[in-house]
């Protein structure tokens, strides 16, 4: 199933007031499992404390930046990603919400980007867009400051994309399926960082929760538009279980699931 058309379409109901645009963003944080996780590794790393330089390399529709702008004005945050439609529209909706410490701009991760800025890497569901990921991971470990962290949210090989027993992804734009633990490491060492750490993420809890509020939601809006209409009632309906569920993968340790938290440090 291709991903990008139905989070396009979406982002368009959003995107037609400051107000809408940040219920967006409100609703992703509550129902992407994999941004409980990051904003569990955030607030250990303390972004709300201490004033730092950040890249979000893959920016996407901006939300994590957002949450950490908010949240921290003493950050610097730069905003790369490879879509310029949507680069302008991020910059034209953090203008007008005050936000002046996040600059949205085209970057290609395969590229080198900075040398020894940045404090922290944010790189949320992109690895598994890119074959060059080796190359990436240079560029990351050339652009942070010595003792700086990369956080990186991916799908792993234990199901990673939701693959079939086909080997192919529901989502139609991965390039794989996801990283055995082991391989992450070894390209990470490769790349330059000394130090690793890999948790497993959606495990059994975080995939059932996934199917209840991503999964299904997307199949059958890809399957008719109409169901724009009946998503806010489905939700209701299910959306107490998935948030119980999302809460205990973020509280537990998992021997196997179906994402990676990755931290390395340079």
């Amino acid at each position: 199933m291709e991903y990008d058309p139905i989070k396009n379409d979406l982002g368009k109901v959003f995107n037609q007031s400051i107000f809408l645009r940040k219920l967006f963003y409100k609703l992703l944080d509550l129902l992407l499992l994999r941004t409980w996780h990051i904003h569990r590794e955030l607030r250990k790393w303390g972004f709300a404390e201490k004033s730092f330089e950040m890249m979000d390399a893959g920016s996407g529709f901006g939300q994590y930046s957002f949450y950490i702008a908010n949240r921290n004005k003493k950050c610097a945050i730069s905003a790369v990603d490879v879509k310029e439609e949507q680069i302008a529209d991020c910059n034209n909706f953090f203008a007008k919400c005050g936000l002046n410490n996040v600059k949205f701009q085209f970057g290609d991760l395969t590229k080198p980007h900075a040398t020894n800025k940045y404090d922290l890497i944010l790189c949320v569901d992109v690895m598994e867009h890119i074959l060059e990921d080796v190359d990436v991971f240079r560029h990351f470990n050339q652009a942070l400051k010595p003792g700086a962290m990369l956080l990186i949210s991916t799908p792993s090989d234990q199901g990673g994309s939701d693959a079939d027993h086909h080997g192919e992804s529901f989502i139609g734009e991965h390039v794989r399926d996801g990283y055995p633990v082991e391989e992450m490491r070894q390209k990470l060492n490769t790349a330059g960082f000394e130090k690793t750490e890999i948790l497993y993420s959606y495990g059994t809890p975080g995939k059932i929760a996934w199917k209840l509020s991503m999964k299904y939601p997307m199949q059958m809006l890809n399957t008719t538009k109409l169901f724009f209409i009946l998503l806010p009632f489905y939700y209701i309906i299910t959306y107490p279980f998935s948030y119980v569920l999302n809460w205990i993968d973020t509280c537990s340790t998992h021997k196997t699931g179906t994402g990676l938290i990755v931290k390395a440090w340079k």
